[in-house]
């Protein structure tokens, strides 16, 4: 069941407040324990005016500075420096923060100041995109005719839908036509029976401030009736003319803007206000810094509650034009505004529908900064303990001090101490002695101990304990013998060494699981929109159809041990189906047909070929019956050549990251790096070994 909704708008002014209200009554009435987050608000020195709204209104159990990640400034700041992975990272463990504590949350785009902002639209829909969440689209009417603003509505909605945003809702705001006829017709032109349309015609009242806002905004000083301020202003006039021509000129609910020496207007709008031939006056501004004469107070501060009266310094026609900029809110203490909203949105807009096709929604798609975040968390939660034996490399120990600074594991690094503390001081690197130690396998403790346990366990191989006590020596040996007797969790090597050098003592005493004959690899891919495991791009140069098969079933549960719910294995070949015959063919066609044998759990397709297998339209034609054409999401290779040449194609033409590789196939877990990884590929690859570790 999907658990969160993203609204979004693409202009400023654009009823979001409405919707959001409405939403978060019909969220409530089905769902109790609901929250409430805006990734971005506009001024963190002021509060939110909307957050606290909903916050108060709808009594949810959460603090104020929970529902909000950055202020604009300091989104401004972090994209100037080249930080914005920094906000998404913030956004997102608050997000998930949220996501612990409550059963659904509503999350809210954030408010615009200025019309045509293209990054502020991009940058909501790509956070909904990276938090997996759902979009509801709120879009203004401003338009003449009913084929402008279908028109319009198409575009905005397709532009999300092209970057594969997930939209499942629209509504059309402030709608001042035919709203029958434009739902129809918006409808009818976007052709896709997953988007719910709703249009919510326009309500003057929700268009127009209130006294209050008017005061506020004014920095007005309040003289009579702050228990009336709460009243719609819905229209605004100028006092200036003697009372016979102004009382003409009074508008139903309006406030006056009048110099504040002008006694006659001040009674004479009082008088209309209890005569029922002149319409109402929802307050009175006076200007100039003038305040009525001590007898005109006495007269209006009667027995009669008298309407709003403010005074401002500025003068009449500066007061009007500030009075025309206003732009209106829906504030937490204005209950009749909040129920008008929620009112209106209910007429308006099939919520029983809405509510099934949001909750329905399938969130299967792990995203990238998701799958990067659950991993740091989830390895913090574990707080393994790995060894990374290549101590003389500084990559090594400038990713180790990033991991203790982190947090996120403790540590043993192999090496001289001394050599690696000199580094440490000469890189200037941050030191948790508490999370990492450095041996020197030689003045080890355990030296003995691991080179007699050695010897025992390969004596009947030839192996003498000179020999053992010199392997010993070996790192790999070394550490791969911490992971063996349950000295470390896991161990990451080959920055400095080969692979073969890296996984020759695993394969010696640490061996494979039960089950399985065959050590593979995977890589996890993050794409711009999804996560994609492919497998094997390191190990197995030629894999027999039985090999296939395990790598297969191994791929299909590290997909699922790194938040992959439901792995769908493609096995690759250059045909699809019963299209195409030959060896490498019939060998992927085998090595299916054993996994769907052996685990009949595991969605799996082969042979098929890499579009029909990821691309939804491809997969359709070639492979219409197929639960995995155009779905996949583990992508296994038939041979190694193809596998390593296709992740380090789509890394470097698309820009993808590639997370790995992993080992799989051993008892425990033990990792290879490329002699190029990077310092954050170090990183990512202890992290990843850290929960494989939680799994064995």
């Amino acid at each position: 069941m999907n658990r969160s909704v993203y609204v979004i708008t693409p202009s400023s002014q654009s009823g979001k407040s409405i919707v959001s209200l409405g939403l978060m009554q019909m969220l409530q009435r089905n769902t109790s324990n609901v929250g409430y987050f805006k990734p971005l608000i506009e001024d963190e020195n002021e509060k939110d005016n909307h957050i606290e709204t909903i916050l108060k209104h709808f009594k949810i159990n959460m603090e104020y500075h929970d529902a909000y990640a950055f202020s604009r400034r300091e989104l401004t700041e972090y994209q100037n420096q080249g930080r914005i992975n920094d906000v998404y990272d913030g956004i997102i463990k608050k997000y998930k923060s949220l996501e612990e504590k409550f059963d659904f949350v509503l999350v809210e785009g954030s408010d615009f100041n200025e019309e045509g902002s293209i990054f502020e639209v991009d940058f909501n829909g790509s956070l909904a995109k990276s938090l997996g969440i759902p979009v509801l689209l709120v879009i203004k009417d401003t338009f003449e005719t009913v084929a402008e603003l279908v028109n319009h509505v198409t575009v905005e909605v397709n532009s999300f839908l092209q970057k594969d945003i997930n939209v499942i809702g629209v509504f059309v705001s402030r709608c001042t036509k035919n709203t029958v006829d434009a739902q129809k017709k918006i409808v009818n032109r976007l052709h896709n029976d997953k988007i719910q349309v709703s249009v919510i015609p326009n309500n003057e009242e929700l268009g127009k401030p209130t006294v209050k806002e008017i005061a506020q905004y004014l920095h007005a000083h309040v003289l009579f009736g702050a228990d009336k301020m709460d009243a719609i202003a819905k229209n605004s006039i100028i006092g200036g003319m003697q009372l016979a021509n102004y009382l003409p000129r009074i508008l139903e609910d309006c406030v006056s803007i009048i110099p504040g020496d002008r006694a006659d207007l001040i009674v004479g709008s009082m008088l209309a206000n209890v005569s029922h031939n002149y319409p109402n006056v929802a307050g009175i501004v006076l200007t100039g810094g003038f305040l009525p004469e001590r007898s005109i107070i006495k007269l209006i501060d009667g027995p009669q509650k008298p309407i709003p009266i403010m005074a401002v310094n500025t003068g009449t026609f500066e007061t009007a034009s500030k009075v025309a900029n206003i732009k209106p809110k829906i504030t937490s203490d204005n209950l009749y505004k909040i129920k008008l909203s929620i009112n209106l949105f209910e007429s308006s807009v099939d919520t029983e529908a809405l509510s099934e096709r949001i909750v329905s929604v399938k969130t299967e798609n792990l995203t990238p900064r998701m799958f990067q975040y659950n991993m740091i968390v989830n390895a913090k939660k574990a707080q393994k303990h790995i060894v990374l034996p290549e101590g003389n490399d500084e990559r090594i120990i400038v990713a180790a001090s990033q991991l203790a600074k982190d947090k996120i594991v403790y540590l043993t690094i192999l090496g001289d101490p001394e050599k690696v503390r000199d580094k440490v001081s000469r890189l200037g690197l941050y030191w948790d002695e508490e999370r990492i130690k450095i041996v020197n396998p030689l003045d080890s403790v355990n030296y003995e101990d691991y080179s007699n346990t050695l010897f025992e366990l390969r004596k009947s191989k030839g192996l003498d304990i000179t020999s053992a006590k010199d392997l010993m020596l070996d790192v790999s040996y070394y550490g791969t013998m911490m992971v063996y007797k349950g000295h470390a969790d896991g161990m990451v090597s080959g920055a400095a060494h080969t692979t073969a050098h890296t996984i020759k003592p695993a394969l010696q005493f640490v061996k494979t699981k039960p089950g399985f004959n065959t050590v593979s690899s995977v890589f996890f891919m993050l794409l711009d929109d999804r996560v994609l495991v492919y497998g094997d791009c390191a190990i197995v140069p030629n894999p027999s159809a039985e090999q296939l098969a395990e790598i297969a079933i191994s791929s299909a549960d590290s997909a699922k041990t790194f938040g992959i719910t439901t792995p769908k294995v493609a096995l690759l070949s250059y045909s699809s189906g019963a299209s195409g015959t030959g060896e490498d063919v019939e060998k992927v066609r085998t090595a299916t047909a054993i996994v769907k044998e052996k685990r009949p759990d595991i969605l799996s397709e082969g042979p098929i070929q890499y579009d029909a297998a990821v691309d939804a339209s491809v997969g359709k034609s070639k492979m219409p019956d197929s639960p995995v054409a155009g779905q996949a999401n583990v992508l296994i290779f038939p041979d190694l050549n193809t596998g390593n040449n296709t992740y380090k194609a789509v890394q470097r033409e698309t820009g993808a990251l590639a997370v790995g590789p992993m080992l799989q196939g051993l008892n425990k877990p033990i990792n290879d790096l490329s002699r190029g990884a990077t310092i954050e590929d170090i990183y990512n690859t202890v992290i990843i070994t850290a929960i494989q570790s939680t799994n064995n």
